[in-house]
C-alpha cells in the first residue's frame, strides 16, 4: 500500500470511529497526530471536509503526472470556492493579487488605466477608462467592450482580478489585450504601452452663465477632498448652478460617495444596505447642503458608488438625471484578510436609494433622456457636440432665469 494510501486510510478511520460517538452525543473526542480534541457537531461536519480536502492534495502532490505546487493547488481551492456562487463579485485573491486590487483605491499604479466588470452573460468588459489621458482611453477601449485574452491568457469575467493582474506591470512595458469591441464581429490584439495611472479623480470648471462644472471619474481616498476644493471655487467665483458629471464612473468607494452626497443633498437617508438576515444600515445627511439648481450626467458606465449618489440626488429630486440608463450594480462587497497578505472579497449585501430602489442588474433611468452622437463617447467628445452636456446647461439655465 502506497504512503497516500496509509494516510486517506488514516484519516477514513479516525472519522469513522469518531462517527459512533457522535451518534450518543454533540460533543466527542478524535484523536488527531497532535493528541486528542474535543469537537462539536458543526466542527466534526468541517473537519470532514478539510480531510477531504487535504486527502485530494496529497494525491496530486505524489501521484499528478507532472510536479504540483502544493501552494498553487490550494489557491485554486480557496479560487473555486468563491467562484462556485457565480458573483463575479466574489473572489479569493493571492496576496499580490489583493495588493494589486487595493492600489486603485489609495493613489497610483502601472497599468493601462481601465476599469472592467462582468456583464450578465459572464464576459468580462470594458466599465470605462479612468481617464481620458491613460493609455487604455488613448488605445480606444470604450464602454462594453469585451476583453477576450491578456497576453494571450483567456479571461472572462469569472476571473477578472486574474484579467486585472496581467494587465498591470512596470511602467513602459507593453502588454496585448485581445478585445471584442462594441459593434464588431471580430476580435483584434491591441498592443498597449504601460504607464504610471495617477488617480486625479475630480476635474473642474466654470461654463456659460456660471454655472459651475465637476467631473467625478472614480471614488477614491482622495476625491472628496478633490471634490470640496473644486466645489469651494466655484462657489467663491459666484456659481449659480452645478452639473455633476458621472458619465464613465465605475464606482469606488461607498463611503466617499456618501460624502460627497451629504454636500448635494437635504437632511435625510442617503442610502441603505440590507444583508441576508434583512439587516438594514442606513446613511445619512445632514441639514447642510448646495441649494442650488443641479443636474447629473450619466451612461452605461456609470456603476455602483456613482449610481448610488444618482439614486440618492433623484430621490430627494434635487437634481435633474440627464443622459442614459446606469451600469446597474447595487451589491456591496467587503473584504476578509488573512495573516499570510491573501482576501477574500465578497458579496455582504444589497444596497438601496432613499425611495427603496434597488439597482442591481437593473440601472437608473434619467429623468431626461439624450444619447450621444455616433462614435464618441463621454471621454472623447467635443464639447460643442455634447449633447448631454448642452442639455444640462439648457435645463439650468431655465432654472437660473426663472
Amino acid at each position: 500500500m502506497s504512503r497516500c494510501r496509509k494516510s486517506i486510510g488514516a484519516i477514513f478511520l479516525v472519522l469513522v470511529t469518531a462517527l459512533v460517538t457522535f451518534l450518543v452525543t454533540d460533543y466527542f473526542s478524535i484523536v488527531l497526530p497532535g493528541g486528542k480534541v474535543i469537537v462539536s457537531r458543526r466542527e466534526f461536519a468541517q473537519y470532514q471536509q478539510a480531510a477531504k480536502l487535504l486527502a485530494i492534495k496529497d494525491i496530486l502532490t505524489q501521484r499528478y503526472v507532472d510536479k504540483v505546487n502544493p501552494q498553487v493547488l490550494m489557491d485554486g481551492a480557496y479560487k473555486g470556492m468563491a467562484s462556485s456562487l457565480n458573483d463575479p463579485y466574489t473572489v479569493y485573491m493571492t496576496p499580490d493579487e489583493y495588493k494589486s486590487f487595493m492600489e486603485q483605491t489609495v493613489g497610483s499604479y502601472a497599468g493601462i488605466g481601465i476599469v472592467v466588470s462582468a456583464d450578465k452573460d459572464g464576459n468580462l468588459v470594458v466599465v470605462s477608462p479612468i481617464d481620458k489621458d491613460t493609455p487604455g482611453a488613448k488605445a480606444g477601449l470604450k464602454t462594453n467592450d469585451k476583453i477576450l485574452e491578456v497576453n494571450g491568457h483567456k479571461v472572462s469575467g469569472k476571473d477578472m482580478d486574474k484579467a486585472v493582474s496581467l494587465m498591470k506591470g512596470p511602467a513602459g512595458t507593453y502588454v496585448n489585450i485581445t478585445v471584442l469591441k462594441v459593434g464588431e464581429t471580430k476580435p483584434v490584439t491591441i498592443r498597449i504601452k504601460r504607464e504610471v495611472i495617477t488617480l486625479k479623480t475630480v476635474s473642474g470648471e466654470m461654463m456659460e452663465n456660471k454655472i459651475g462644472y465637476i467631473r467625478i471619474s472614480m471614488f477614491d481616498e482622495h476625491t472628496y477632498d478633490q471634490f470640496k476644493s473644486e466645489l469651494d471655487k466655484l462657489n467663491n467665483e459666484g456659481m449659480k448652478a452645478l452639473i455633476l458629471d458621472l458619465r464613465d464612473n465605475p464606482g469606488g468607494l461607498l463611503e466617499i460617495s456618501a460624502k460627497v452626497a451629504d454636500t448635494l443633498l437635504p437632511k435625510g437617508i442617503i442610502v441603505y444596505t440590507e444583508d441576508r438576515y434583512g439587516k438594514k444600515e442606513y446613511t445619512y445627511s445632514d441639514a447642510k447642503y448646495l441649494g442650488k439648481p443641479l443636474a447629473v450626467l450619466v451612461n452605461g458606465g456609470s456603476a455602483s458608488a456613482s449610481e448610488i449618489l444618482t439614486g440618492a440626488i433623484k430621490d430627494h429630486k434635487v437634481g435633474t438625471v440627464i443622459g442614459t440608463k446606469t451600469f446597474g450594480k447595487g451589491i456591496v462587497q467587503t473584504m476578509a484578510e488573512f495573516n499570510d497578505g491573501s482576501a477574500l472579497k465578497y458579496t455582504v449585501s444589497k444596497y438601496y436609494t432613499p425611495d427603496g430602489y434597488n439597482i442591481q442588474g437593473k440601472g437608473i433611468m434619467p429623468d431626461i433622456v439624450v444619447q450621444l452622437p455616433a462614435g464618441y463617447n463621454s471621454i472623447t467628445v467635443p464639447k460643442d457636440k455634447d449633447t448631454q452636456l448642452k442639455k444640462a446647461i439648457e435645463v439650468l439655465s431655465s432654472r437660473i432665469k426663472g
